[in-house]
């Protein structure tokens, strides 16, 4: 690979200031960067509110082309619906399906987003590939790639990296991983970006806005009614279909008393609740399907969990046990999820994650 080869850099362009901000810090580092826009399907159905879903709007597309032209990088719009269709909605309905709550998000990043990027750059004989994920990529005393956190503990994302294969790590730049928001939206305002003061900022998926979300499930499971019950088994009311709720989930419900969702019964289409909230509290979960980010440990070791995005991490000791791992925690966490993503920690390094399979009752 020649010099100038080498120097080529595939930078996934959502249209919104990370990705921006960090197509330019890259260009300023001597890196000759190309912008590459994934094109991803939205619901078509009037209650979704496209403009909600900000990276998939034309509009979002232009802000990357716009950027792209000032900073003098070639734009490119890659269209990936057929397998996002597959991979990521697909995986969003079968988990709903057997009662688990899904993490469409890790999912797309490892299945789609971050590995159609690798694969249009290989196509176009690049080798890196950065995003505007707020991480770190460290090389270690012996020469390997590690994942690690974001300087701003608010923003990090290092979480919703966790399943990505452990080859990729060496070929992947974050620019963003030493920097908070607020230092992202100043270097945008300095550069003459600053429109993006403007765009909101979503938290809904970016195939269906949050507003349609019972809708867009209802159209593709049906309508699944059963009884909700309580944790003696006493019916206190009907359910619009399990995939409608998660565990801890307070609001919502509609009945006539404060109470949380505690489990789904699945052969009995049933939602159990209950009105303690401590009945949350779990110490012991098996994780299933563990992506190691780092050679794999021999035996229990002590680490750290994080078991959803935005949950602070607790102590945990990790059991390994016929290809699956048993997680104990050094106090009770809550909200244990089937279909949520545990990931690891050593300090600031992730070390992998996989999928909650089940908790363990104490």
């Amino acid at each position: 690979m020649s010099e100038c080869q080498a120097k080529r850099i595939v930078v996934g362009m959502s249209g919104g200031v990370d990705s921006s901000v960090a197509l330019l810090l890259l260009k300023k580092q001597g890196w000759e960067p190309v912008g590459v826009s994934l094109e991803l399907p939205v619901w078509k159905n009037p209650c979704n509110e496209l403009r909600e879903n900000a990276c998939c709007t034309s509009e979002s597309f232009a802000n990357a082309r716009k950027v792209c032209e000032k900073l003098g990088v070639p734009h490119y719009i890659y269209d990936v619906k057929r397998s996002f269709e597959r991979k990521v909605i697909g995986y969003f309905i079968s988990e709903l399906s057997h009662c688990r709550t899904p993490n469409p998000c890790l999912i797309c990043n490892r299945e789609l987003k971050i590995r159609k990027l690798f694969e249009w750059a290989k196509r176009h004989g690049i080798r890196h590939v950065a995003t505007g994920h707020y991480a770190k990529i460290k090389i270690g005393v012996k020469g390997e790639a590690c994942l690690e956190r974001a300087e701003d503990g608010k923003k990090d994302q290092a979480y919703g990296l966790c399943l990505l294969p452990r080859a990729w790590l060496p070929k992947l730049v974050l620019p963003l991983g030493s920097l908070t928001k607020q230092q992202v939206y100043e270097i945008a305002i300095k550069e003459g970006l600053g429109f993006f003061a403007q765009v909101r900022q979503s938290q809904d998926l970016c195939f269906v806005s949050g507003k349609a979300m019972k809708q867009f499930i209802r159209e593709k499971i049906g309508k699944r009614e059963g009884e909700i019950i309580d944790d003696e088994g006493k019916k206190v009311g009907t359910h619009q279909g399990l995939y409608s709720y998660t565990i801890g989930q307070r609001h919502g419900l509609g009945l006539p008393f404060t109470c949380f969702v505690k489990c789904m019964d699945a052969k009995r289409n049933a939602l159990v609740v209950t009105r303690e909230r401590k009945k949350l509290l779990g110490r012991e979960f098996i994780v299933e399907r563990f992506n190691w980010l780092c050679k794999k440990p021999q035996g229990k070791f002590q680490a750290a969990a994080q078991i959803r995005s935005g949950q602070r991490e607790v102590k945990v000791c990790v059991v390994q046990e016929k290809g699956k791992l048993r997680i104990v925690c050094d106090a009770p966490v809550e909200g244990i999820t089937p279909g949520q993503i545990c990931a690891l920690y050593k300090g600031r390094r992730c070390i992998g994650g996989g999928r909650i399979m089940r908790a363990l009752s104490e």
